[in-house]
Parts: structure tokens; C-alpha cells; sequence
């Protein structure tokens, strides 16, 4: 496990996961899309951990939160595949969904607000629809970050695909710095508290 900053091999003693979806490659660096990648990595940088080990196809880190061991996931299979990778490593550790947040981007929210769930559908988000086809639940809990509507005239996957302005960067830091609170209080198993206040 990875306490602090020391760092040894992962063991079986993972109970829950952590996923923050986005797209691999540097030019997806800063776009709506890669949303849950920066909350999670928010979260890592609060525990003193690098998300960099590559393991079930995904850069992973491991830490303490909340007295749970944790493994941290940032999919490296690009968004539409992103199951391959979160199945493959809730196979290995044999945990259920509900021990599985996932972090990701929703363009129905506004712009850094931030939204739990207890579970649900995919919302049309292609990363999560991965996950629950691969899976075949949908009882994961979920963080989403809003990244704003698709202006008018654009395709969607441009707009997913855009980069946030200067503006918009600094709403998304703080909406990273409110998923990883909420993310602390589901793993403590206080989702209600979480949905509370943050939504």
C-alpha cells in the first residue's frame, strides 16, 4: 500500500475504489472531458500520493481515507472503455459497486458544481454507460462535476472535448476540492451527509 509518500507493491487489503474518469494523452490535458481526472487527482495530492502506477489499465495510487484502503484510478483505456479497466480492478479485489465512487463530468450541471448520487443510469455520460454495461449494475455511488451545457452550434463531442477557459480553471479547482470532500464523506459511509452538502 501507499501511505504518505512511501510507496510498496498493492495487496488484497483494498476494500473500496475510487475512479476519476477522463481521456489519456497530453493534448486532453485541462478539457471538460478530463474533468474527473483533476478531482482525483485533488484527492491524491490531499494524501500525499502519485497517481502512477500502471496497473488494470489505469494509472493507480493507493492511500488511507477515512481508515478505508483506497485505490485511486485514473483509466488510461480513453472514456468510451473506461469499464475495462474499473471491472478488471473490482474483479482482482472482489469489491462491490456500492464500495466504487466514480468521479465524472455532467454538461446538464452548470459550470465547478458539484452533484452525488447513490446510483443511477449513466446520465449519457459514455464513461460511466461503460462501467454499468461492463459491470452490469448501476448501484455505484457517484461525484459529478458539471462542465456546463453544449452551446448552441456546437457537437457534442467537440464541446466534452474543449478546454475551460481561465475562468472556468479556477471554478474546476475548487469544484475538485469540494468532489474530493464528497468522496471522503461516502467512504466513510456518510453519502447523505455528502449529498447534503454539496448538492
Amino acid at each position: 500500500m501507499i501511505f504518505g509518500k512511501r510507496s510498496t507493491p498493492l495487496t488484497g487489503t483494498v476494500t473500496h475504489i475510487v475512479v476519476g474518469l477522463g481521456n489519456p494523452d497530453r493534448k486532453y490535458e485541462n478539457t471538460r472531458h478530463n474533468a474527473g481526472f483533476i478531482a482525483l487527482d485533488a484527492l491524491a495530492e490531499k494524501y500525499g500520493v502519485n497517481v502512477n502506477r500502471l496497473k488494470y489499465k489505469a494509472y493507480c495510487a493507493a492511500a488511507e481515507i477515512g481508515g478505508k484502503k483506497v485505490l485511486l484510478m485514473k483509466p488510461q483505456t480513453y472514456m468510451n472503455n473506461s469499464g475495462e479497466s474499473v471491472v478488471e480492478a473490482m474483479n482482482f479485489y472482489k469489491i462491490p459497486p456500492e464500495n466504487v465512487v466514480i468521479i465524472f463530468d455532467d454538461i446538464s450541471l452548470k459550470v465547478g458544481s458539484v452533484r452525488v448520487r447513490r446510483k443511477g443510469s449513466d446520465g449519457g455520460q459514455k464513461g460511466m454507460r461503460s462501467i454499468i454495461y461492463l459491470s452490469g449494475k448501476d448501484t455505484f455511488p457517484r461525484v459529478k462535476i458539471g462542465i456546463g451545457q453544449k452551446p448552441e452550434g456546437w457537437e457534442l463531442a467537440d464541446w466534452v472535448l474543449s478546454k475551460f477557459t481561465e475562468l472556468e480553471k479556477k471554478s474546476i479547482d475548487e469544484s475538485a476540492q469540494k468532489a474530493a470532500g464528497a468522496v471522503e464523506l461516502i467512504l466513510q459511509g456518510d453519502i447523505d451527509k455528502a449529498m447534503n452538502l454539496y448538492n
